[in-house]
């Protein structure tokens, strides 16, 4: 399979000779946010005027994936560089099923595995994580015990407000210590949807990046927040301010955090020493909208589904002095690519002694260049769909179950398509589902058996390549 890679030390000819020092990183991850939330990406009340010029001053990344329709498996596979059915976050207890870490489960990401911050530590990062872990909330989970030196967060998204006796409520820590649990110390206001968490995520955002400039020491920011899951929330002087109501009134406030950090950091004067990154941990959660859920743009169903609603996120690679302005990526990428990247910026290799299934964006990025790979889309221990190219091959199709169906639980909310949609687990190794994804983005026309045929008339190498890829991913 051809590809472009630039290793770590053949970078600086291409970042110049100010690309000595390490550069900072600065991942911003939401939680639940859809492909078709922001103006970039075509949102019609356009109420993102900073992400919208993040993109037009960096690049605007169109095929852009998770590693797994929810959000743990895709949190693990980001800082791990590894599908979740490598890293341990799948199950094997029902075909197909999603698995994540509620306050209810015991596990969490094994010791086995090398995150990100432990790896940039041996470059001199220092690390911080902002928001939701969800890799765990036992000790041994710990996030200071994976590599990050600071946390203000919690170990889980911010359910409840439970009764303290059968379940307590969720945890917030400063590094090691509680400080508060979520509707107590922290309230957040159900019926208004009233809540102060971006603030302060926000200002732990500012205050981290002003100590670390002023030690010139590189840091690594994952600021993993979670005001678009349900129940979304915001702060008061951004409720009542969006056409989209309670969910949109959540991402303009995080439109406007976002802002001022780049701001931030161009008036520190490290923006062109910083890279950041923008985007979700999977599609738009189509089950709580519209009140409590966001758009997934053109693209069928949403989270928990491995249609491209589920799986294909909003993304803007932002650097100010390296990534040319204005320029927008047809590249094939994932979360996964996340951590080898972040890597390669900071002169590391990934690590040798495993399969890392992320690659180096850098060579997209800075010279937009193509690299060929393919895209593998997982539900719990299933591959359900691999994508080559604009061709996406479906050996499973499922949305949610007949019994949960019946109880208004809805996966995809009015995009039923028939054969497509099944609410019962539908087999198609033999003969997959195929779909073209720049004719029929919303994955409603199957290519019929003559299209095949078309294909290899025409000398179409999509159909043997996607065979052998997924040969290639299973050997």
């Amino acid at each position: 399979m051809a590809s472009a890679a630039l290793g770590p030390l053949s970078l600086c000819w291409v970042l110049g000779p100010a690309a000595a020092a390490a550069p900072n990183i600065l991942l911003l991850l939401m939680d639940d946010m859809g492909w078709g939330d922001l103006g970039a990406f075509g949102e019609p009340s356009k109420e993102t005027p900073n992400l919208d010029q993040m993109a037009a001053e960096g690049m605007l990344f169109l095929d852009f994936y998770t590693a797994n329709p929810l959000c743990s498996p895709s949190r693990a596979a980001l800082l791990t560089g590894r599908l979740p059915v490598r890293n341990g976050f799948y199950t094997t207890n029902g075909h197909a099923r999603n698995a994540y870490t509620p306050q209810d489960i015991v596990g969490g990401i094994p010791d086995s595995e090398l995150l990100l911050p432990e790896l940039l530590k041996k470059a001199g990062y220092i690390n911080k994580i902002i928001g939701k872990w969800h890799l765990g909330h036992r000790p041994q989970f710990h996030p200071l015990k994976h590599g990050f030196d600071e946390w203000f967060g919690s170990p889980n998204c911010h359910f409840g407000p439970y009764d303290n006796r059968e379940r307590p409520n969720i945890p917030v820590y400063r590094d090691w210590e509680m400080v508060g649990r979520y509707y107590e110390d922290f309230k957040i206001d159900l019926k208004t949807g009233e809540a102060n968490l971006t603030q302060l995520y926000l200002q732990e955002a500012l205050d981290f990046i002003s100590k670390q400039q002023a030690s010139q020491q590189p840091f690594f920011l994952y600021w993993a927040i979670d005001a678009t899951h349900a129940p979304v929330y915001a702060s008061k002087q951004f409720l009542g301010t969006s056409q989209r109501g309670l969910y949109g009134d959540a991402v303009r406030e995080i439109d406007d955090s976002v802002g001022k950090i780049l701001n931030h950091l161009q008036q520190l004067g490290i923006s062109e020493n910083t890279f950041v990154f923008f985007t979700s941990d999977n599609g738009a959660a189509l089950i709580s909208a519209p009140k409590q859920g966001g758009s997934n743009g053109p693209f069928l169903c949403g989270k928990q589904t491995t249609f491209e609603g589920g799986m294909r996120e909003p993304a803007i690679a932002w650097w100010p002095g390296h990534i040319p302005a204005g320029g927008v990526s047809h590249q094939l990428g994932s979360v996964m690519d996340l951590f080898s990247t972040s890597l390669s910026l900071a002169g590391l290799q990934p690590p040798s002694d495993r399969q890392i299934d992320g690659i180096d964006l850098l060579p997209v990025i800075l010279q937009g260049k193509l690299i060929d790979r393919p895209i593998f889309y997982y539900r719990g221990n299933e591959l359900m769909a691999v994508r080559a190219g604009l061709y996406k091959a479906h050996y499973w199709t499922w949305s949610n179950s007949w019994e949960e169906h019946s109880k208004g639980i809805d996966f995809c909310p009015g995009q039923s398509v028939s054969g497509v949609t099944t609410h019962t687990q539908e087999e198609h190794t033999y003969l997959p589902l195929l779909f073209h994804l720049g004719r029929d983005p919303g994955e409603k026309f199957p290519l019929r058996a003559m299209d095949f045929t078309i294909m290899e008339e025409n000398g179409s190498d999509k159909a043997w390549l996607m065979n052998i890829m997924i040969l290639e991913h299973i050997n």
